[in-house]
């Protein structure tokens, strides 16, 4: 069974959410909270494996939030929902940690899917568009001309494989360009993700532009 926790301020919206949510056989909502605070203290206390979290609340946001939870070390997962997905809340939201972000007006399949694929440990978001999300506001991300030491523990395959993933590359168009097997190619991910303690491929594409290993086209 995987519990979700739903975060939103408008009543209406964790309702229906609620109802998609819970006629899952293998979904079960354990809490609702009304803004950012609220969702921080329930996480602490049910830890629930996925929380469905809105960016624009009051008290404080979902993003603030996020990076709470995620700098708590819980085991759950954030989805963010945004407005769209050029969205710099959603930019903000990858980098405090978020596993990916939604749409608010998602069909129910979608969030069903995506609460699923990321308790699976994989992107919610197409690999291409969180691409192009950091290649958007890559302006706003630090200067990678000092050295970073989070790259340090990773061996120079890795690092390649990192920066096609980042690039928004698939196990098997990395493995066709390093001719490799998928296999080694899905080995080598979840050696980097070991490594560098990160949750999933969508925190490794934000590692990858933080760092500078990948910097927008044309930059």
């Amino acid at each position: 069974m995987t519990t979700v926790l739903l975060v939103d301020d408008e009543p209406l919206v964790r309702v229906g959410f609620g109802m998609v949510l819970d006629s899952q056989p293998d979904l079960e909502v354990v809490g609702q909270a009304s803004d950012g605070a609220e969702a921080v203290a329930l996480a602490r206390e049910l830890t629930p494996d996925v929380v469905v979290m809105d960016v624009r609340m009051p008290v404080l946001d979902g993003v603030a939030a996020t990076a709470q939870i995620v700098a708590a070390g819980l085991p759950s997962r954030v989805l963010v929902l945004t407005t769209f997905d050029l969205d710099e809340h959603a930019f903000a939201a990858l980098r405090a940690g978020a596993s990916g972000f939604l749409l608010k007006n998602t069909q129910p399949a979608d969030l069903l899917a995506a609460i699923r694929t990321v308790v699976a440990g994989d992107a919610v978001v197409s690999p291409r568009v969180t691409r192009r999300l950091l290649e958007t506001f890559a302006g706003r991300l630090p200067d990678p001309a000092a050295r970073d030491a989070r790259l340090d523990p990773l061996t120079d395959r890795e690092r390649e494989v990192l920066a096609l993933v980042a690039r928004g590359w698939s196990n098997a168009e990395v493995a066709a360009e390093l001719v490799l097997s998928e296999l080694t190619v899905k080995t080598h991910v979840g050696r980097i993700l070991g490594k560098t303690g990160l949750r999933d491929r969508t925190q490794a594409a934000v590692l990858a532009y933080e760092t500078g290993l990948v910097r927008p086209e044309g930059g």
